[in-house]
């Protein structure tokens, strides 16, 4: 669902409650700026945020895992996510 600014300021009550359902987009000047979502399907997005870890210290967060990673292969067409590494540092 989609709502101007100033609509959802008058029917907030409403939107609210409807937020908690699906999410409910809100515009201002025709362009999308806030969402609103019920506060489980905030936390149920929050806990799949992904964490990023050096390869070197998988070991102590997740035993198995960098061995597991070692043999692994990027399938092809995922080039692109290469530059998105080149220089980072921790």
């Amino acid at each position: 669902m989609e709502v101007t600014s100033a609509d959802f300021i008058k029917r907030y009550g409403e939107l609210a409650d409807r937020a908690v359902a699906e999410p409910v987009t809100i515009t201002k000047n025709g362009r999308k700026r806030l969402v609103v979502l019920g506060f489980d399907e905030f936390q149920r997005l929050r806990e799949l945020d992904r964490r990023a870890f050096r390869t070197e210290d998988l070991a102590t967060v997740e035993p198995g895992l960098a061995k597991a990673l070692e043999g692994s292969e990027m399938p092809s067409g995922y080039e692109h996510l290469d530059d998105e590494v080149k220089g980072w540092t921790p």
